[in-house]
């Protein structure tokens, strides 16, 4: 087994957040229209004002994953958990979620994430997580004007 390694993003890895990041959102369905260059601007601002911090994980010397979260007083949000399109099924989503708990995040707080719901596994493996569900938001979208 590889031993999986993590440090923090710097300012010359958002270009690469940005490109894994328009992944995620193809990956997941998401609706969210920004290009890759989008992307990594919000990555720049997101990461260098300091609201977020961004992980990468690495296992024998390849990117296999990032997470990118905004911690609080009493909560940490995980806003994105990403792995490589190649390592998937392979419990490495498993092994950063482990890590984050046990070696990165101080213990203590809530832990919150947000997933879209027609996203099945991404639903399962977060419930596998130990998360539960705490609430649903619904909508209405505006009807096109022709």
């Amino acid at each position: 087994m590889w031993r999986m390694t993590y440090r923090e993003a710097k300012p010359a890895d958002y270009p690469l957040l940005g490109s894994l990041n328009h992944q995620l959102i193809r990956d997941e369905g998401h609706r969210n229209p920004m290009n890759v260059v989008e992307l990594t601007a919000r990555m720049r601002r997101w990461i260098g004002s300091g609201d977020y911090t961004a992980k990468l994980f690495e296992e024998d010397g390849e990117l296999v994953a990032y997470a990118l979260y905004r911690e609080f007083t009493e909560e940490i949000y995980l806003r994105h958990l990403f792995v490589v399109r190649s390592r998937r099924r392979q419990a490495v989503g498993r092994r950063v979620m482990q890590l984050l708990r046990e070696e990165i995040w101080p213990r203590g707080r809530r832990l919150t994430v947000e997933v879209l719901c027609a996203n099945a596994a991404g639903v399962a493996f977060w419930k596998a997580m130990g998360y539960q569900e705490y609430s649903v938001c619904l909508e209405i979208m505006p009807e096109k004007q022709s």
